[in-house]
């Protein structure tokens, strides 16, 4: 967890280039803009621990700062709301600003976080954006990530919107699967452990109605939770297909 520093320790905190972390912010940059933007764009970062994890503890938490880069790791943002919780995975790249959750509004709900897998953080404080104030282009890729992250926000909302729970849960498996699956011989791995209860806060289903979707799609061997508790889904070409011997062996039975 991201947690509080002595305050006889201001500078105690490591520092990177963040042009080095995540140079596809500089993508919009000349070479020899991105050379010097490299140099000049240092920041602070900090380690994510796996975990709830306090934001309200933030040392250095301000309005006046862009807010918190993930450049690793995953992210749990949980919204709970009259009793039921809705929840937003976040990764690499996505620009959040956790102390923004304490404002005061006419829906009253409550703002978790958890850590699923373990990452890092940089600041984007007041004085990392003034001087990335003389590169127009990192600000611009900032932007993008803000609206790659709505474009996502909107389509887990229409995934949500599916009428039945074992499509809803293959569409928002296969949307993580574009941003932290790979590829295998039995079909596609997302190595999160996303439990039925939290796959249920993101489609927005009961835990139990999960469970049962989900062990109809094993069954139909299109959804697979490993032992690991991560998830494999499957497409028409690596679902598992009976032997023809089988197949033709129960329609003899079938025909006695």
């Amino acid at each position: 967890m991201l947690q509080p520093a002595a305050p006889t320790a201001a500078t105690s905190r490591p520092r990177l280039l963040l042009l080095e972390a995540d140079p596809e912010l500089g993508m919009l940059l000349d070479a020899e803009s991105f050379s010097r933007a490299r140099a000049s764009l240092t920041t602070t970062s900090a380690p994510l621990t796996t975990g709830p994890w306090e934001v309200g503890r933030l040392r250095d938490a301000s309005p006046a700062n862009a807010g918190l880069l993930i450049l690793s790791g995953v992210v749990a943002r949980e919204v709970a709301l009259a009793g039921d919780v809705s929840s937003e995975l976040l990764g690499a790249g996505d620009l959040i600003r956790p102390w923004a959750d304490g404002e005061t509004r006419l829906v009253e709900a409550d703002v978790r976080w958890n850590v699923l897998a373990t990452g890092r953080v940089a600041l984007l404080d007041s004085s990392f954006m003034a001087r990335a104030a003389a590169y127009p282009g990192v600000a611009a890729m900032l932007m993008e990530r803000i609206e790659a992250r709505a474009h996502r926000l909107a389509t887990v909302k229409a995934i949500a919107q599916l009428t039945r729970v074992d499509e809803r849960l293959v569409a928002v498996i296969r949307h993580f699967c574009e941003r932290w699956g790979r590829v295998t011989g039995d079909g596609i791995l997302l190595p999160l452990c996303l439990s039925h209860r939290m796959l249920g806060e993101l489609v927005g289903a009961r835990r139990p109605s999960v469970s049962t979707a989900a062990a109809a799609l094993e069954r139909a061997g299109r959804l697979i939770r490993r032992p690991d508790g991560t998830w494999l889904v499957r497409d028409d070409e690596t679902v598992p297909r009976p032997a023809p011997d089988s197949v033709a062996q129960r329609r003899r039975l079938l025909a006695v």
